[in-house]
């Protein structure tokens, strides 16, 4: 079973009008609202393509609810924590600019951690945990460090789609696959990453660090894909772009269902590739139709040049 981890989701409201006017009455002409977070992103790209998962985390009150039954209703199990205070609600407000205002969330106290931890203290080498996005100012900052831990003890595979200052502390533990961007990789190493050719070297060093596979996403450059035996570098495939959001949560989604599927580093990386475009290409999350006609437009090379 693939486990998916959101330590702080929430409910995303998107209001689109016009124009905003500061300090006067606005009037939105359209409003629609979904669940929001990098696990949940990955666990329903994983349902569009086929692949069954688990969300977890943690939700409260009356937006917790909603986010649990929209889930539901499309298809993926949850088994969130309950906390007392309720999931926080994200406003987007999308005029002739797009203005976003981030909730700080509820407080997860130590006893509602501990929940998350004696579940992820219940996979085995056959499960996926996926660790991904931010981790919320009243958990500790060590909170991926120590669920890692949990995951290299049971042999869970642990994927981690985070920031620089958490991978550091989540490659001793032999992470299955990480997906820095290059923004991410340059402000990791202190350098500056421009292109699949300066990125190489950086990621066989986080191969080398602990990291069984490693994914680096170039925007329109391009990505790469390293492990200790292959070295892959995928094209950007064409098209317009219509949103980044969501974009680099597809790409592990797709990864890790076509490795399900399988067991192709190749081949996953490809789809991997496919995945994170076709959400680019798209207003909301990829479709696995989107998914298979940018599937067509993706060149994967090994680094010496032979195409794969």
């Amino acid at each position: 079973m693939i486990y998916t981890v959101t330590l702080n989701p929430s409910l995303d409201y998107i209001v689109e009008l016009d124009e905003v006017l500061l300090g006067d009455l606005n009037r939105s002409h359209n409003e629609s609202k979904f669940p929001g977070g990098k696990g949940i992103n990955v666990s329903q790209v994983l349902k569009r393509v086929g692949i069954v998962s688990k969300a977890l985390g943690f939700v409260g009150g009356f937006t917790g609810s909603y986010i649990e039954d929209f889930l539901k209703n499309n298809g993926i199990e949850t088994d969130f924590v309950r906390v007392d205070e309720d999931t926080r609600i994200n406003v987007k407000l999308r005029a002739t600019e797009e203005t976003e205002v981030n909730a700080k969330g509820p407080t997860i106290s130590a006893h509602d951690f501990e929940s998350l931890k004696n579940q992820v203290r219940g996979l085995s080498k056959e499960d996926i945990l996926v660790l991904a996005g931010s981790i919320p100012s009243s958990m500790p900052s060590n909170t991926y460090e120590q669920l890692a831990e949990i995951c290299q003890q049971t042999g869970a595979k642990c994927i981690v789609d985070a920031e620089g200052d958490l991978l550091k502390t989540i490659l001793p533990y032999n992470p299955f696959l990480i997906k820095p961007n290059h923004h991410e990789l340059s402000g990791f190493f202190d350098v500056e990453i421009t292109s699949a050719e300066q990125a190489i070297p950086f990621a066989k060093e986080l191969v080398q660090m602990g990291a069984q596979n490693v994914i680096v996403s170039l925007a329109d450059k391009g990505a790469v894909f390293v492990n200790k035996d292959i070295t892959l570098i995928s094209n950007t495939p064409k098209g317009e772009l219509k949103s980044s959001v969501g974009a680099g949560d597809s790409m592990v989604a797709g990864f890790i269902a076509k490795c399900q599927e399988t067991n192709d580093y190749s081949k996953a990386f490809r789809f991997s590739v496919a995945s994170g475009s076709a959400t680019a290409f798209s207003m909301g999350l990829c479709t696995k139709e989107k998914i298979l006609d940018v599937l067509a437009l993706v060149e994967i090379q090994e680094e010496m040049g032979k195409e794969k």
